[in-house]
């Protein structure tokens, strides 16, 4: 029997015979990133509270001093949060989140979008900047090393008089390790780094240090597994370990030295 073509229905926006509240995923999506959105420029206009004792706020980190620039309302963060927000925007996982959070397209799967994508360019024209993800894959890579700096920085206290630091761990050392260590797994889980480890290789076992790429590949293919996991729970505590650095620095909380 010949196989019979059947072209489905164009159904009208938010048509779908789903019998879940499929929408419920896309609405908090949509209110944890315009939170994080919100809350980063506030930060960024508020330059202060973004240092106290050994702790750095990764807003503020590399600290680029611009008092002395002479431009109004600029902020070391602001120089510094388009990196690591281009490295977000392009991500191929949050690409997925704020095309349905944001502009509703699609807005799940099975559901109807009105025929909108008739004239469908794919990334071109404005969405072109998407395709830049794996160079920014490299700018995320250096600030992982300023980080991880930072957080070694926060192994060292210094006494009253500012004149000698000795060995400690504090809660902010640890929310500041925390913070490293998961923005490390997501971007090590980076589906750009894996192609670079790992992509264009017909053999591994013919290619320049074959083995070891296949090892690193073979890695990060299981963080890779992870990465929406990564994805979340980084730019959480990206945020948290900011209002962390903020709470103390204006004593609202008191950071507890462990040891």
């Amino acid at each position: 029997m010949a196989n019979k073509v059947v072209h489905l229905p164009v159904l009208d926006f938010g048509a779908t015979l789903r019998k879940d509240n499929w929408w419920i995923g896309p609405a908090i999506t949509f209110v944890i990133l315009m939170g994080f959105i919100c809350y980063a420029t506030f930060r960024a206009f508020e330059n202060d509270y973004y240092r106290v004792g050994p702790y750095l706020s990764p807003f503020y980190s590399p600290l680029i001093p611009t008092a002395g620039w002479g431009i109004p309302f600029l902020s070391p963060a602001m120089l510094i949060l388009p990196g690591p927000a281009g490295f977000r925007l392009t991500c191929y996982y949050y690409r997925k989140a704020y095309y349905r959070a944001f502009a509703m397209d699609p807005p799940a799967c099975a559901v109807g979008e009105g025929g909108r994508h008739d004239n469908y360019n794919g990334e071109t024209k404005l969405l072109i900047f998407q395709n830049l993800h794996r160079f920014a894959l490299y700018v995320a890579l250096g600030f992982l090393v300023i980080l991880w700096h930072d957080v070694y920085k926060a192994l060292w206290f210094r006494d009253p008089y500012g004149t000698e630091a000795s060995f400690g761990v504090g809660v902010g050392t640890l929310v500041l390790a925390l913070n490293t260590a998961l923005l490390t797994g997501y971007t090590f889980s980076c589906h750009s780094l894996r192609h670079l480890i790992g992509g264009s290789v017909d053999s591994y076992s013919t290619a320049p240090f074959g083995q070891l790429r296949h090892a690193l590949w073979r890695g990060v293919s299981r963080l890779n597994q992870n990465h929406m996991f990564f994805a979340w729970t980084s730019l959480f505590a990206v945020a948290l370990a900011d209002l962390y650095v903020r709470m103390v620095s204006l004593r609202v909380i008191q950071d507890v030295r462990i040891l």
